[in-house]
């Protein structure tokens, strides 16, 4: 995730890649996380005691799904809004780049004090960057993700973040 401060998002994290799971040995999806490309420098065994990143990560995750390449990044904030620092620059532009190209590009948003998860379309979260970019607001109100999101997900057909329910409504509006 972006932004690291300890393991912020990894809990959100785990649960797409339980989701990940269960539409792959349903025949559903294939989704992958991308690891980010690291350097090791110096290990011991099979512990890493030293490193740095090699490259930028492009997005947390992608893969296919109904036929659709899939690209998006799952953040986790505990504010009552969303910082944009959260994401990086080279993420928003690949994903730009992607979804030009027919992806299907998406955020999943997660606010962890109620513990809500929003997915909401590449053009909401690139909207707020571009107008933060020219001196606007530096983050998105959680309001904002109440009346622009696909939907605030939920647990359903036996997965416990059944996020391609959303990807489906965003590929319908695509078609």
């Amino acid at each position: 995730m972006a932004t690291y401060t300890g393991k912020r998002g990894a809990a959100l994290e785990n649960l797409i890649n339980y989701a990940n799971e269960i539409y792959l040995q349903k025949g559903i999806a294939v989704i992958n996380k991308r690891p980010t490309p690291v350097k090791v420098t110096k290990s011991k065994g099979t512990r890493i005691i030293n490193g740095f990143f090699e490259e930028k990560s492009t997005v947390d995750f992608d893969g296919v799904y109904k036929g659709n390449a899939l690209y998006f990044e799952a953040k986790s904030t505990k504010d009552p809004r969303f910082p944009l620092k959260n994401i990086h620059k080279h993420q928003i532009e690949y994903m730009y780049h992607a979804q030009k190209a027919g992806a299907i590009c998406f955020f999943i948003i997660e606010f962890a004090g109620p513990s809500e998860q929003f997915l909401v379309p590449f053009d909401f979260i690139h909207h707020y960057v571009v107008h933060a970019d020219r001196g606007g607001r530096k983050s998105i109100p959680y309001d904002d993700f109440l009346y622009y999101s696909v939907g605030l997900l939920k647990s359903q057909n036996g997965i416990p973040l059944d996020y391609l329910s959303a990807v489906d409504i965003l590929i319908n509006n695509v078609a």
